[in-house]
């Protein structure tokens, strides 16, 4: 439990720090979003009512003070553009964005830790070397890049991916309404069709999305597992007659998993802001795509909410790192 407070009295300051940069930058980018609002040929009174009503014709430090004293009460803001508060916005779209992360996640260590543990066991072999290309192919490639080619090739020319519009195909109706998630929600409803549908949907954005922390862990996973495979207690292993499976997995793997839990954490965050281009080439109605549609309408409220729940899921990440890694390690807990 200490360790749990510790940490957490430690996101604070940087979570404050998260929230104070982003109002200021918000409020230094050009634009206004009350003559947005307005239109271009709104009377100038008309414009200055609206400023006054979104509280923008205050002193910044009074806009600062009031912006935390809503988030205190739970309250994120007003969407202007779409005329909704910004939480039932994020109630509606977030579990799309985190269904696409998490699918994302496993993708990346479903490849990434395969790969990395068989390139470092088989060090300067072919297949070692088509690892480091792969990782750093999969490291480089720019994400909005990918997905066009994965939608002109596998949509328009092969015909193998579905429509990149939605979680489900167009008549298909979406699963019964639980945690949100579409493939979780249709497997506990026994909704076959929909599964299906939304398996379709989802794997094509979640595989380049993935593609980057795939090759991340993967590089990761090799030097970790090179470094613990020349330690001793590896080698006396291995003089020992063990099987190199066995020397792999529960020996090797096992010492490295540390930093290959560290690596899958911070990811996952990364996953998340990384959401944003996919949501937008794909047309997936998450929290990434509204954003890129508050940014255009320059609404500021849902681009400091968005910032703030990625810098709580960033933080939220570390923690579990940290605890999951105090517990394959207990001399970490009191790091």
């Amino acid at each position: 439990m200490n360790l749990v407070l510790r940490r957490v009295a430690a996101m604070l300051p940087a979570l404050i720090g998260v929230v104070v940069c982003i109002f200021v930058l918000t409020r230094v980018l050009p634009g206004d979003p009350a003559r947005t609002l307005a239109g271009d040929q709104a009377d100038p009174s008309v414009v200055a009512k609206i400023r006054t009503d979104m509280g923008l014709d205050r002193p910044l430090h009074i806009q600062l003070v009031r912006y935390f004293s809503d988030l205190l009460h739970g309250n994120l803001g007003f969407a202007w553009h779409t005329g909704h508060s910004v939480a039932s916005d994020f109630a509606s779209r977030l579990p799309a964005t985190v269904e696409l992360a998490l699918v994302a996640l496993v993708i990346a260590l479903l490849a990434g830790v395969p790969l990395g543990v068989i390139s470092a066991t088989r060090r300067d072999r072919p297949v070692d070397h088509a690892g480091r290309v792969f990782s750093l192919l999969g490291a480089s490639m720019p994400l909005f890049w990918l997905g066009l080619m994965v939608i002109v090739v596998f949509y328009n020319k092969l015909g193998w991916a579905p429509a990149p519009l939605g979680r489900v195909a167009e008549g298909i109706n979406p699963p019964t309404g639980i945690t949100g998630l579409y493939l979780v929600d249709s497997l506990l409803t026994g909704d076959v069709v929909a599964f299906r549908s939304a398996l379709s949907h989802i794997i094509w954005p979640a595989l380049c999305l993935a593609t980057g922390s795939t090759a991340i862990i993967a590089r990761m996973t090799r030097s970790a597992m090179l470094e613990v495979i020349g330690q001793d207690y590896v080698r006396t292993a291995v003089s020992k007659g063990l099987k190199p499976s066995v020397v792999t997995l529960k020996h090797a793997l096992r010492n490295a998993a540390p930093v290959i839990v560290t690596i899958s954490g911070l990811q996952f965050g990364q996953l998340m802001g990384g959401a944003v281009i996919t949501e937008t080439v794909f047309t997936w109605p998450g929290i990434g795509s509204y954003v890129v549609q508050s940014v255009l309408a320059t609404d500021y409220a849902p681009v400091q909410a968005f910032t703030l729940v990625a810098a709580v899921v960033y933080l939220a990440a570390n923690l579990v790192v940290d605890l999951v890694n105090a517990r394959l390690d207990p001399r970490i807990a009191d790091a």
